[in-house]
């Protein structure tokens, strides 16, 4: 008897093949059959009119602090997520020297902005010291779904070189083949791939760029050959220019260009797989990402195995008074920050209230690398600020930015910028969507997505919890490019499905998933496609030491199974915990 028949849904099976309707049997963890399915089962999972895809396979997210504390995984497991891999950026907890952890923890609140209250009392320090250790951590454990780890450059590089090595000095030889050892021993071991970020807009609390972002040739060719040694695992990167490139912080020492060989040569040496983020990025040429597109197809006809890895839909930065806005290091804004949201709203409305808030000057943050310097650009982007309809509309028209809004009304941006966040007794929520041109961008990521060389990622799932909630990006790629898009062409959903499932799970090795098809594992999401929502960012107190989070809500997820366990029904956790650490299936 089988566990579970999937009954009657309209099958898009990650193969990129045509939906047909048909029964999925399931036993013992495993899709044992797919088409017409006569054979008794425990449960039946009616799927008419529904749709049934893959798990997603989100390759981009930074939970290496949360699987200490969580086993739900939230966002990811409510946005249909089976397999995650996180370790990204170069930022991570493994290998630890006992008593270096605050070190990793200012790094990780840095670049990634998840509080270091959480890091510190969530963590269950002195688990583990080498990467292999936090591996089996992490496999003692049980979550909601699967959990892929990569070794991170910078918490190698401290692990090895200490504060030489957090300064960015050059690595020794001796350095050099400690760090290529504990590589070849972490891929060995099972760790999903290695990571560096070399973009100096990533940067610890204190201002200092990650360990490894100006690692010179030789230390880049010592982890080539640390790669090969091992055989397995793919390395991640995110190259200098990404976000621009970033004057006000000395510059990036290297350009896109560069940074595009320098993959494409590690890759040859390696033989391994690389991918890397791919934006299109300011300051630069608007076809930078183009050209750079045809140095991927180049490098690949020649030997190289690049996959640059690229969002679907614009990386959105979201404001509210429970996130990140303009007026949070404002003197009297300060006084009431602590109180609960609606009583801190009813204090703004106050028209001496909004008066002082509007007339003061900012209280520089102390910390260079933190985050709540964001205030600043939330004041120099208020015009092109976009309010958060319910549900988000991800390609809204220029005449529902603020800065319209001021316009109209001949208040000046700031005035309307605070009294939009005190709207919904203050849990209103806007967002920067790339200004004006939406439309533009939307049409670049259109190219980037159905470009054959790409993978779909970016997802950030863990991270920037009060600044971005794009942990999402899973369930809006469908939503958005296969059903809501109306200023431009959408993309077929098998094509998308296909994407963020077979093509992910292929890069990193994980062969036994990722397509619905009998012998593989039955990572299955059944979806009300018709009325999948994602909601604007809500605010919530569940991180350790009481910290605060931005989630967005999501429904239409009718049941997500892992492992051939149902994890989830109609958009609620069911308790069950068949998840734990994914090591590739293959090299």
């Amino acid at each position: 008897m089988l566990d579970y028949v999937i009954r009657g849904g309209s099958i898009v099976d990650g193969t990129g093949a045509a939906a047909r309707t048909g029964d999925i049997g399931v036993r013992d963890g495993v899709i044992v059959s797919v088409g017409t399915v006569d054979e008794a089962a425990h449960e039946t999972i009616d799927a008419d009119g529904a749709l049934v895809t893959p798990g997603w396979v989100d390759v981009h997210t930074h939970y290496d602090g949360q699987v200490s504390w969580d086993e739900v995984m939230d966002p990811s497991a409510g946005n249909g997520a089976t397999t995650i891999v996180m370790g990204n950026c170069g930022v991570g907890f493994a290998p630890v020297r006992p008593g270096s952890e605050r070190t990793l923890i200012e790094l990780m609140e840095g670049v990634e902005d998840i509080p270091g209250t959480a890091l510190h009392e969530g963590i269950e320090w002195g688990r583990w010291e080498s990467f292999p250790e936090y591996m089996d951590y992490i496999a003692s454990r049980r979550y909601s779904l699967d959990i892929g780890a990569q070794i991170a450059h910078g918490a190698l590089r401290y692990y090895v070189m200490g504060e030489r090595g957090a300064r960015n000095e050059d690595a020794t030889p001796d350095d050099l083949a400690a760090m290529g050892r504990l590589v070849t021993e972490a891929l060995r071991a099972g760790a999903a791939g290695f990571s560096t970020s070399r973009t100096i807009g990533h940067r610890a609390l204190d201002g200092s760029p990650v360990p490894g972002t100006f690692a010179p040739d030789a230390e880049i060719d010592a982890l080539s050959t640390a790669m090969r040694a091992a055989g397995r695992g793919v390395f991640e990167m995110i190259p200098a220019g990404t976000v621009g490139k970033l004057e006000g912080l000395g510059g990036e020492r290297f350009t896109p260009e560069s940074e595009l060989a320098l993959m494409a040569e590690f890759s040859r040496r390696s033989a391994r797989p690389v991918t890397f983020t791919l934006v299109k990025s300011p300051d630069y040429d608007p076809d930078t990402w183009q050209r750079l597109l045809e140095m991927v197809v180049e490098a690949n006809q020649t030997g190289a195995r690049l996959f640059p890895q690229v969002s679907s839909r614009p990386i959105g930065l979201a404001s509210g008074l429970s996130g990140y806005h303009a007026f949070q290091r404002r003197p009297t804004y300060m006084s009431i920050a602590h109180l609960p949201l609606a009583e801190r709203a009813r204090h703004m409305a106050r028209p001496e209230v909004k008066a002082a808030i509007l007339s003061e000057s900012d209280v520089p943050v102390d910390q260079p690398g933190s985050m709540a310097n964001m205030y600043n650009l939330f004041q120099m982007a208020a015009p092109m600020l976009y309010p958060l309809a319910d549900p988000v509309d991800y390609e809204p028209d220029p005449s529902q930015m603020l800065g319209a809004r001021a316009a109209q009304t001949g208040e000046p941006i700031l005035s309307v910028l605070y009294d939009f966040l005190l709207e919904q007794q203050g849990a209103a929520m806007c967002a920067l969507m790339g200004g004006p041109d939406v439309h533009e961008n939307q049409e670049v990521l259109r190219a980037m997505l159905t470009h054959p060389e790409t993978v779909t990622g970016l997802s950030d799932a863990g991270a920037h919890v009060t600044l971005i909630c794009d942990a999402t990006m899973p369930t809006t790629q469908l939503t958005f490019w296969a059903r809501d898009r109306h200023r431009g062409e959408r993309i077929p959903l098998e094509f998308l499905v296909a994407k963020q499932t077979a093509r992910n799970a292929d890069l990193y090795g994980y062969t036994d998933r990722g397509r619905l098809l009998p012998g593989l594992r039955a990572d299955i999401n059944v979806i009300d496609f018709e009325n999948l929502t994602v909601s604007p960012p809500k605010a919530f107190h569940d991180l350790p030491a009481g910290g605060t989070r931005l989630i967005q809500p999501v429904k239409g997820y009718l049941a997500t199974m892992v492992r051939g366990e149902v994890t989830r029904r109609f958009d609620a956790d069911t308790g069950a915990r068949p998840g734990t650490l994914a090591r590739p299936s293959v090299a």
